[in-house]
């Protein structure tokens, strides 16, 4: 758990810490509990290099605002779009977003699938959203069933 300088200044630890130091002991997944600010190029960096899975929570007001937040929080590391770019690429493949409802309740809303665009730059697909009550296939959806070894005509029996 990361944790803040105490008030002489000394036993800090970032993120950025934690993430090399798990990454030396060679796991199979990485979970990362939140990003929000430059150990975005860690995590990036870390889902780049093999590893079987990972995921972290990321603040975004969209699956389709994903990209753009990845991007500044990429800027608060030093890395200019076309990095954070060519690393989220590579790095995610499944966007699952969870709004708060009534009551600070939350639910899944969308689960979209990350796809190159032009020029590299990556772009959010709905692959399945939901409205509390049903789930419906979007144009993603062929994709993300393959991913998880799903027949694709089976979204309506979930």
């Amino acid at each position: 758990e990361a944790r803040p300088a105490n008030v002489e200044g000394i036993g800090e630890v970032t993120l950025t810490t934690l993430m090399r130091q798990a990454l030396r002991m060679r796991p199979d997944r990485l979970v990362l509990g939140e990003v929000r600010g430059g150990e975005v190029r860690d995590l990036m960096a870390a889902l780049n290099t093999g590893h079987e899975g990972g995921c972290g929570t990321l603040h975004a007001n969209a699956a389709a605002d994903v990209v753009a937040r990845f991007e500044a929080l990429g800027a608060l590391a030093g890395m200019d779009p076309a990095a954070v770019h060519a690393q989220l690429g590579t790095a995610v493949r499944v966007i699952v977003h969870v709004r708060r409802v009534a009551g600070g309740e939350r639910r899944l809303e969308t689960v979209a699938i990350l796809r190159r665009g032009p020029g590299g730059v990556p772009y959010a697909v709905p692959a399945l959203t939901w409205d509390g009550v049903t789930p419906r296939a979007e144009p993603g959806w062929f994709e993300l069933a393959e991913l998880l070894g799903h027949d694709p005509a089976e979204v309506s029996t979930w």
